[in-house]
């Protein structure tokens, strides 16, 4: 294929990667006693919704990555996953704040050989996106993001948003656009082959010193193995701001969430 040491062949199986790490700074002062992926939505704990979206999607091998003070938490709400549909739990600690795409490193061993949906804890949807993973197995490598369709172009400008060509086909995607190239946001949930590992090998920190999951997802659309869906339903980042979620919440106690 052209780019380097060769590369790892999937075994056809996805392994989940939830990833509850960061501050929480966009939180406080909520998070000051406890990670905010532990903050409740509506009757649950926030992380009770990632892990149920990849049980439904059928994955149920999962690696849990958090950091900071109140990481042993997770373990006692979780324990071993068993009442949560989860076959193998597995847990990573991310010792720095060094980004989405260091926390994803963190579970090469974890996946081995397997392609790997990756979730941020703080996304809530309303629809699985089972067919999601479906396509991604089909598709042969690879990787594949869901995007949501945003109404509000101002909130475009605080998000990763795809550029397409005239074939509907990505381009690019830009992270906190001035001037947003599409009307759809990228969204914390993203499918990968092995070589994904490889890729984040070869990062260079951002300017905020950390590695960057859009540097990821630009290697695979710069190759054209990149594809696509968009999500059907409500999306929210609960984590994004303290009205933010609130709204995701609200939008929950409603309506639900990871409906079949």
């Amino acid at each position: 294929m052209g780019w380097g040491a060769p590369r790892r062949i999937s075994s056809g199986a996805v392994k989940g990667v939830i990833l509850a790490g960061g501050s929480g700074t966009r939180l406080h002062p909520l998070t000051r006693i406890t990670n905010k992926h532990l903050l409740p939505i509506y009757d649950r704990p926030m992380i009770n919704y990632a892990i149920e979206a990849l049980v439904q999607a059928g994955i149920t091998e999962l690696m849990l990555v958090t950091g900071g003070t109140h990481a042993g938490e997770f373990l006692r709400l979780l324990g071993n996953g068993h009442e949560h549909g989860i076959d193998r739990l597995t847990y990573g600690y991310q010792d720095r704040p060094g980004g989405i795409a260091e926390a994803l490193g963190l579970a090469e061993r974890f996946a081995g050989d397997d392609d790997v949906l990756v979730m941020l804890a703080d996304n809530i949807v309303e629809r699985s996106f089972r067919t999601t993973v479906e396509r991604f197995g089909e598709q042969g490598g690879g990787g594949r993001i869901l995007l949501s369709e945003e109404s509000d172009r101002a909130h475009l400008c605080h998000l990763g948003v795809p550029e397409f060509d005239a074939e509907q086909r990505i381009v690019r995607i830009v992270e906190k656009p001035e001037e947003p190239p599409s009307p759809y946001a990228v969204t914390g949930i993203y499918c990968y082959d092995p070589e994904v590992f490889r890729v984040i090998a070869t990062l260079e920190p951002s300017g905020r010193g950390e590695l960057e999951i859009t540097d990821v997802n630009n290697w695979y659309v710069e190759k054209g193995m990149m594809a696509y869906d968009v999500l059907e339903g409500f999306w929210g980042d609960a984590g994004e701001s303290i009205d933010a979620y609130y709204r995701v919440n609200d939008f929950v106690r409603g309506h639900g969430a990871n409906h079949l």
